[in-house]
């Protein structure tokens, strides 16, 4: 199972690292690539996981959701 994130407020590979670990650090989370240029975070996971825990770990990061997927 996926989820697609849309982010706002990346703007670098250090952007990126930040909101992969966040969400890496979220039990059930088997993978998580980062697109900086897509502004997108696709998120493979073991279990289902509430969009709100995905969302609050980004946005804990001072970054913003706009979609999830």
């Amino acid at each position: 199972m996926k989820k697609v994130l849309t982010i706002e407020g990346m703007s670098c590979k250090h952007c990126i690292d930040r909101v992969t670990k966040a969400l890496n650090d979220i039990n059930g989370v088997k993978s998580v690539k980062v697109k900086l240029k897509n502004g997108t975070a696709t998120v493979k996971l073991d279990k289902e996981i509430d969009n709100d825990v995905l969302k609050n770990a980004v946005e804990d990061m001072g970054y913003k959701i706009v979609d999830i997927k």
